[in-house]
C-alpha cells in the first residue's frame, strides 16, 4: 500500500480481485519489494563515472515531474473545502512537525548505546518529514474514517513539508549532516517550483491525469525507484555500507518500533482528549503517525548529497514498519465499526457512519 499510488483519488482496500488476492498472498507490499530489489541492484551494479551523472540528472528530472504531478492533482476546491477541519489539520501538523521532532531529539540519548552515531542524523531527518498522502487515505478508508479530511491533511502536510522539513533539518541536524542554506534553497527550487507549476497548469493537466491514472501511477513509483537507485549508488561509491554492522541495524529497527508506538499512542489519546469524533480520530492517527517516503527521498538527495543513501535507511525501514502496523490497526478498526453499525444499515451508510 504505497503512498505514491495512481493519480487521482485514493484506492481503498478493494483495488480489484486480482490485486486483493496478490496482497493477501505476499508477506511484503509489492512496491516495498520493488524498493528492496532496487537497493540490491544498486549494491551489485551501482552507477559510476558518467553513468552516475546521468542517473543523478535523471533522478532530479523525475523528482521535478513527481511534484509537478502532485500539484496537478491537488484540487484547489478540495483544499479550500478542507479548511473547515482546521482543528484536525493543525493537530496533524503538530504531530508531524512538533511531536515527531521532539521525540527525535530525545532519541539522541540513545546514541551511541542503541543508535549508531552515523545513523542518528537519518533518524532525526525521518522525524522532520511530512506525512504520507496515499497510504494515509487508504488506511483511513479501510478503518471507516474521515476520508475527505485525510486527503486534505496529507496534502497540507506535504505542502508544508516543502518548507518546514528543510528548515527543521537545518536547525536540528545542521552542519553535521552537511546541510546548508544553499541546500534549503535547493529544496524549494526542486520541489516547490514544480508543485506550483502543476497548480497553475491544473486546468489543462487534470483531465489528462484523470484519463491515465494507471500509467501515471507507474510514473510515481518509477520516479521514487530511480531516486532510491541513485542515492544508494552514491552510498556504494562512498563505501558507507561497510561502516554499519548488522546488529546496529537491528537496534535501529527496535528504536523505530518504539518511535512508531509512541506516535500511535500520542495521536490516538491526544485526538480523544481534544474531543474529536471517531472518524476524525482515525484520520489523525493515520495521518499524524506516518512519514512520507515520496517526499523524503528527493529531499535527502539534496540535503545530504553523497551521504543520502545512509540517511534514508531509517526512513525506508520505518516506512515498511508503518505500513504493516497500520494495516493491522485499520482492519481491526474496520471490524469494530462494522460491529457497532445498527442492523439493517446499508453498506454505504456503514462506511460513512462515524460509529
Amino acid at each position: 500500500m504505497s503512498e505514491s499510488g495512481a493519480a487521482g483519488g485514493p484506492r481503498g482496500p478493494g483495488v480489484g480481485p486480482r490485486g486483493s488476492v496478490l496482497r493477501r498472498r505476499l508477506p511484503l507490499d509489492p512496491y516495498i519489494a520493488a524498493l528492496l530489489c532496487t537497493v540490491l541492484v544498486a549494491a551489485l551494479l551501482p552507477a559510476s563515472g558518467s553513468g552516475a551523472r546521468v542517473a543523478s540528472d535523471a533522478s532530479d528530472g523525475a523528482v521535478g515531474l513527481l511534484f509537478f504531478l502532485y500539484g496537478s492533482r491537488l484540487s484547489t476546491g478540495e483544499a479550500l473545502a478542507g479548511l473547515r477541519h482546521w482543528r484536525l489539520h493543525l493537530t496533524v501538523l503538530a504531530s508531524t512537525f512538533v511531536v515527531f521532532p521532539l521525540l527525535g531529539l530525545a532519541a539522541h540519548g540513545l546514541v551511541p548505546y542503541v543508535i549508531a552515531p552515523r545513523l542518528y542524523p537519518g533518524l532525526l531527518f525521518l522525524c522532520v518529514l511530512p506525512s504520507t498522502i496515499q497510504s494515509s487515505i487508504a488506511f483511513t478508508s479501510i478503518a471507516r474514517g474521515n476520508v475527505a479530511a485525510a486527503i486534505c491533511a496529507g496534502s497540507f502536510s506535504s505542502l508544508a513539508g516543502i518548507v518546514a522539513t528543510p528548515l527543521l533539518a537545518a536547525l536540528l541536524i545542521g552542519g553535521g549532516a552537511g546541510i546548508s542554506g544553499h541546500a534549503v534553497t535547493g529544496i524549494a527550487l526542486q520541489l516547490l517550483a514544480p508543485f506550483l507549476a502543476g497548480q497553475l497548469l491544473r486546468r489543462w493537466t487534470a483531465p489528462l491525469l484523470a484519463r491515465h491514472r494507471r500509467v501515471l501511477g507507474y510514473v510515481d513509483r518509477g520516479s521514487i525507484l530511480l531516486v532510491v537507485y541513485t542515492a544508494f549508488s552514491e552510498g556504494m561509491a562512498e563505501g558507507i555500507w561497510h561502516q554499519v554492522a548488522p546488529p546496529r541495524l537491528l537496534e535501529l529497527v527496535a528504536a523505530e518500533a518504539v518511535l512508531l508506538a509512541l506516535m500511535l499512542t500520542a495521536t490516538s489519546y491526544g485526538a480523544r482528549a481534544l474531543g474529536f469524533g471517531r472518524a476524525d480520530r482515525v484520520t489523525i492517527v493515520f495521518a499524524g503517525s506516518k512519514k512520507s517516503l515520496a517526499s523524503g527521498l528527493p529531499m535527502a538527495t539534496v540535503l545530504f548529497g553523497s551521504g543520502a543513501g545512509l540517511a534514508v535507511l531509517p526512513l525506508m525501514l520505518f516506512h515498511q514498519m508503518q505500513l504493516m502496523v497500520c494495516a493491522v490497526i485499520a482492519k481491526r478498526w474496520a471490524r469494530q465499526a462494522q460491529d457497532r453499525a445498527p442492523s439493517g444499515v446499508s453498506a454505504k451508510e456503514k462506511r460513512l457512519s462515524p460509529a
